[in-house]
This record gives C-alpha cells, sequence and structure tokens, in this order.
C-alpha cells in the first residue's frame, strides 16, 4: 500500500465532510485534496519528479497542509526543515538530502533564500507570501495520478541526538503507514467524528498524527504558530478530541488563567512526547484538562516505542513506579536493555536500550557509516540509558555519551534536570560532568531562571539531596537569564556546555 492511495480512498468516502480547520477555514476533503493536486501539479511543472526531495520550513499553516498532500500526490520526498534552525542548518540538510525545491512561509524565508545559488542540487525556493493564493490557483486541478509502491520513499526526517550533526532518516510509503498506525494502538480510537488538533508542527512529530486522522475521515485542526491563547480557544470551540504536544507547550497550556474554567468535555487524548516531563507539568495537566494526558517515547530512527496511558501513570503497579517511567513497551515493538557487551540485562538492570520496532529506520540517509553504528544485526542502538521493570515499564535515564561516573557512582543528568526543572522559576535546566580531583568528575548544573523568581545555588543542590541524594548532588550550580544552546534539531546540547571544563584534559578522567 503507498500513502497517496489510501488518500485518496479517503477522500471518496469523505468528501463533504470536514477535513482541514485553521484559524480562518475549514475545508471538506474534497476541497483540500483539490489544493494539494495543484501543489503537486505547481512542485511537477518546477521538475519535481518521484522520489525527488522537497523541503519545507513552515508553520502549521494550512499551506502545510496542503504541501503534505502535494508531495505525496507528486510522488515527491518530503524533507522537513526546522524554522528555528540557522542558515547553516538548513544548508546541511539540503545538501545531505540532495533536495530541489524548498518550500518556505514567508516568515521563514530568510533562513533559506539564496541557498539555491549555493547547492547544486537546489533549483527552486517556492515562498509562501501574498502571492501563494494566486499561484496555487493558476495550477492545474487534475489528479496526475502518480504511480508509488510499497518500498519507495515518503520522507526524509533529521535526527541529531546530542551531537549537533544532523542524520537524514528515510521512512518509505509502507514504513510511514505502519510507523502512524502503531501510534493509535494504545491511544483513544479515532472515529470520523475526531477532532485532532496540532499543536507541535505537523512537518514533525505531530505528523504521525495526521494521516491516521485523514485516513478515518476525521478533521485535522492546524492552530498556526503555537499561541497560548489561541490553542485554547481553537481547542474549546472546535471540540478537539486528541492533540500532540511537547511538555513546554502542555505546561503554558494548563498555566493560562483562563484554562481551568473551559469545557474540556470532548477532550480524550493530549499525547506529550519530544522531551521530559516533569511531575509537575503531568499534575497540572491532569488538573487542568482532566485523566486525558498520555505520553509517548521514541526516537526519529524507531518509534513509538511505548505509550503511558492516564490510568497506568497514576496507578499503583507493585514493582513499578510509572510516574518516573516512560510508559510500558508497545505490542508491536521488542525492546531489550543491554550491558556493556552486548548481553540482554534482566528486569531493572541498567544499560543501552536497544530495539526492534515495526518501520525503524533503514539506515541513514547517504550514511553507510553512522548506519552500522546503530542498526546492527536487525536491532536499533538508541543510544539512550534505561532499564525495563518485570512489569514492561521501561525508564529512560539518559544518552550514553551523557553519564557521570563520580566516585563510581554512575549519575544520569537527565534525572537530575527533571527534578531541578520542578523548581518554580527555572525555565530550563543541563547537567554534566565537570573535573573533580577526588571524584574524577561531579555534576554541575546550568539553569536558564526567571530573573524575578529568587532561584538560589543553594536550592538547586537542596531539591536534588533531598529527592535523589547527597552522592549526586552537583557540587557546581550557574544560573543564567540566557537561553542554553540547542541543536540544529532543537535538542538541549550539554556537550557545548561542557567542553570547555575539560579542555586541556586527554580525556574526560580527573582525580587521583
Amino acid at each position: 500500500m503507498d500513502v497517496p492511495g489510501l488518500m485518496r480512498q479517503s477522500v471518496r468516502f469523505h468528501a463533504d465532510r470536514t477535513a482541514l480547520i485553521t484559524r480562518d477555514v475549514r475545508l471538506t476533503f474534497a476541497q483540500a485534496w483539490d489544493r494539494g493536486v495543484r501543489v503537486a501539479n505547481g512542485l511537477r511543472a518546477l521538475g519535481v519528479g518521484p522520489g525527488d526531495r522537497v523541503a519545507a520550513v513552515e508553520d502549521n499553516t494550512l499551506g502545510a497542509a496542503d504541501l503534505f498532500l502535494g508531495a505525496a500526490i507528486a510522488g515527491a520526498v518530503r524533507v522537513p526543515l526546522y524554522p528555528r534552525n540557522s542558515r547553516r542548518s538548513h544548508a546541511v540538510m539540503l545538501r545531505q538530502t540532495g533536495v530541489r525545491v524548498v518550500v518556505a512561509e514567508a516568515a521563514h524565508v530568510d533562513g533559506v533564500k539564496g541557498l539555491e545559488r549555493e547547492i547544486d542540487t537546489l533549483e527552486h525556493v517556492v515562498v509562501r507570501d501574498e502571492g501563494y493564493e494566486g499561484w496555487l490557483a493558476e495550477q492545474s486541478d487534475v489528479d496526475p495520478m502518480v504511480r508509488v509502491g510499497p518500498d519507495d520513499w515518503y520522507i526524509v526526517r533529521h535526527s541529531s541526538g546530542t551531537t549537533g550533526r544532523p542524520k537524514g532518516v528515510g521512512y518509505t510509503q509502507h514504513d510511514w503507514l505502519v510507523n502512524c498506525r502503531n501510534w493509535y494502538v494504545r491511544l483513544p480510537t479515532l472515529d470520523p467524528d475526531s477532532v485532532v488538533g496540532h499543536a507541535a508542527p505537523i512537518s514533525h512529530a505531530a505528523g504521525y498524527l495526521f494521516l491516521p486522522a485523514w485516513l478515518t475521515g476525521a478533521a485535522n485542526l492546524l492552530y498556526g504558530p503555537f499561541d497560548v491563547p489561541t490553542v485554547l480557544d481553537l481547542t474549546e470551540r472546535h471540540r478537539v478530541t486528541h492533540t500532540f504536544a511537547a511538555p513546554s507547550m502542555l505546561a503554558g497550556l494548563a498555566a493560562d488563567p483562563s484554562a481551568a474554567g473551559r469545557d474540556w468535555s470532548a477532550l480524550r487524548c493530549i499525547l506529550v512526547g519530544g522531551a521530559p516531563i516533569t511531575d509537575a507539568t503531568i499534575l497540572a495537566g491532569r488538573r487542568v484538562f482532566g485523566d486525558v494526558v498520555h505520553q509517548v517515547f521514541g526516537q526519529t530512527e524507531a518509534t513509538p516505542l511505548t505509550i503511558m496511558t492516564p490510568a497506568e501513570w497514576f496507578a499503583d503497579v507493585p514493582g513499578s513506579t510509572p510516574m518516573r517511567s516512560a510508559g510500558r513497551v508497545l505490542p508491536f515493538c521488542r525492546l531489550e536493555i543491554r550491558g556493556d557487551d552486548g548481553a540482554v540485562l534482566g528486569p531493572d538492570g541498567v544499560g543501552e536500550i536497544w530495539t526492534q520496532v515495526e518501520a525503524q529506520m533503514r539506515g541513514y540517509w547517504g550514511d553507510p557509516e553512522r548506519t552500522a553504528e546503530r542498526l546492527v544485526d536487525g536491532w536499533v542502538r538508541t543510544g539512550d540509558i534505561g532499564r525495563l521493570d518485570a512489569n514492561g515499564y521501561l525508564y529512560v535515564l539518559d544518552r550514553v555519551d551523557d553519564m557521570i561516573v563520580s566516585g563510581g557512582f554512575n549519575i544520569w543528568p537527565a534525572e537530575l534536570e527533571t527534578v531541578i526543572a520542578d523548581l518554580p522559576g527555572v525555565e530550563e535546566v543541563a547537567v554534566f560532568g565537570v573535573p573533580h580531583e577526588r571524584w574524577g568528575e561531579s555534576p554541575m548544573a546550568v539553569c536558564r531562571v526567571d530573573p524575578d523568581a529568587g532561584v538560589t545555588e543553594d536550592a538547586v543542590v537542596g531539591i536534588v539531596t533531598e529527592r535523589l541524594g547527597s552522592y549526586q548532588k552537583p557540587t557546581a550550580v550557574r544560573l543564567t537569564t540566557e537561553p542554553l544552546p540547542k541543536s540544529v534539531v532543537g535538542k538541549l546540547q550539554r556537550k557545548v556546555l561542557r567542553d570547555p571544563y575539560w579542555e586541556g584534559r586527554d580525556s574526560r578522567v580527573s582525580g587521583a
């Protein structure tokens, strides 16, 4: 099976039902498909053929939905870019995947305009500005009926982990369909009356929810650039049933003074993922929206791996602490914890997470060397450290390269970050190892704080000591009001903060 073929079938079955909702527009499946067909023909007029890569830097606008449909109809391979990335990062991703056309929202065009003169494969930059609707109307409304097969490429998504080096992960038509289906295995079921709201970009993680909604005959609601009042208003007005949000988005929505007094009776699922979530955010989401907050864990290379339902999150499970876990392993996923020697560890053993999941990565785009490092005998090495209990709950502790060994004890920065983030006024936190003459290395915490909140270094040390024990407390704390460094895909870069403290040393080993 292929994506555009199933999309066409849904249009036949649901032509007059609502398919897309934005702040200003409501379109039926037939109307939305017409726009997608015109985008496909516009791309073809620019020379885009089946298998050619088309990149986009965009927000959750109607144009993003147009391209979601249009690229599939044209048989093109979408390459989503990240709006907050630098021009250099865009160029790296475009070169790596041999992109021929970039489509850019007017608000983000400065990051890509002129790159067609710098990148050999790039031929056109199409801008969604005031002339976009006119351009669309000029294109043919005849479906080109481009033939694609299940093993043809559908999308290339980039992942960088903590290294900052973007890696393109390609999904085939079949893999994307299977992947999207599996997200709903343990989530509330979709039906034609469902409304799926997209607070996070459909070009990235929220895109896993877009296609199942389309194929079901449900409506997809695009909020536009994330804005708390707008998301709350449209969610209530259009009776959204499902939505995906990053933990920071959920925290912002739950903190709005008007949120608790609204009608959330239609809401069945707020799915959070993409970053660690604090206890405070979980509880705030539950208090405001009810028992609807779910969690997903995975990575671009292999996803979804676990889901946490509200019933599990707050359950009393002997042998497990659900609140601290990433959820239970999904039924179509194999997951093991392995030691340094590759041996599979028993329940509660701490080691690297290895996984096999339907529609996992087939390799990094044009990079067999890194593919061989991560894909071993059909298993994906996630690079994450975790433990798996006897009930199937997964606890993600940190990245392999970020572990701190202090006085013989293993310390996982993410555990400290989760605790420190619960301090009122701490907006971002990074924990990493720095040299220590006695212990070899010890934790240091860098916190971006609200300057009016009165956060102190002693408070940071104190909350870690209270919750995790004195051996894990930071020996150094730095408070700042500046944003912490992020990778090209928006992930915290501990390495950038850590490396200056280890300059001039042959290895990350210190002490006597």
